[in-house]
């Protein structure tokens, strides 16, 4: 596991304040031994079940958290996911925390699925965004690739993207994406945002990489793809539903972004039922 996600953890269980855990603490005994079940109830993807079992490692390595339904996983209501038992108070420390990162990334993972499954026989992907968690990328994206997605650049070093805002202050495409290309040479992916048909002509006639069809409509975005006659990389952004996206695919895009997967998921619904008491 990546040390940024083992940090993320750590802060989170900080956070939580689980070393002064007043209930817990002043309620179980330390002899008492606890085993139960995740279970899931709604159907969906499974995401964030390894960052869940380092939440409880993090806690106690005494813990054994045994993983049923890797990352991933289509699961349906009642579907267990895993199973845990280990010393009662410490299990139930990282309950929420563990709970947390698993029901938000599952939820990222299901949304993904969902679009995924939408413009399957396509030769489309569906793409992450930036409009991601602050701090929380990390694990974000993981949850799009487990729901079958692919992601975009991770921050602002990874690619060159140029919006409208930077064709304005350099005024126009062809200067932007040139100074651009200029500075960062051919290894690296250098993506322009266009929104007009006159826009996406200069675009076509840069050395451009990709070209981003900003908010068009099915229409305009046909007229593109015909033009284009497979000399750039297109992908399509803005209003992305998932009503639409397959009419989107069909255009011949390469890429359809979708922000709604990280910031418009619904969370999946993950329990911990406790069905055993042990003691040492």
């Amino acid at each position: 596991m990546e040390k940024k996600i083992i940090e993320l953890i750590q802060l989170a269980l900080e956070e939580d304040g689980i070393e002064n855990d007043v209930t817990t603490l002043n309620l179980i005994g330390k002899e008492q031994m606890l085993s139960g079940s995740f279970i899931v109830k709604a159907t969906g993807v499974v995401s964030g079940i390894d960052v869940a079992k380092e939440v409880f490692r993090q806690i106690n390595p005494k813990i054994k958290m045994n993983i049923l339904k890797p990352n991933g996983s289509f699961v349906n209501r009642g579907d267990v996911i895993a199973s845990i038992e280990g010393p009662m108070r410490d299990i139930l420390r990282g309950e929420r925390v563990a709970l947390n990162f698993m029901q938000r990334m599952s939820g990222i993972a299901a949304t993904t699925s969902k679009f995924v499954q939408e413009i399957n026989g396509t030769a489309c992907k569906i793409l992450d965004t930036r409009k991601t968690t602050p701090l929380l990328r990390i694990l974000e994206r993981q949850a799009v690739r487990d729901g079958g997605g692919e992601n975009h650049r991770y921050n602002l070093s990874d690619r060159v993207l140029i919006k409208d805002n930077h064709i304005a202050s350099v005024g126009g495409i062809a200067p932007a994406v040139e100074m651009a290309r200029k500075a960062v040479g051919r290894g690296m992916i250098v993506e322009v945002e266009v929104e007009t048909i006159d826009e996406f002509k200069e675009a076509l006639n840069t050395s451009a990489d990709v070209i981003m069809l900003d908010n068009m409509s099915n229409d305009v975005m046909k007229e593109c793809v015909e033009l284009n006659q497979h000399k750039k990389k297109l992908e399509a952004s803005g209003n992305m539903e998932l009503r639409r996206v397959r009419s989107v695919a069909l255009l011949g895009v390469d890429y359809i972004s979708v922000g709604a997967l990280t910031h418009s998921f619904k969370s999946l619904d993950i329990s911990l039922k406790f069905y055993k008491r042990l003691y040492k």
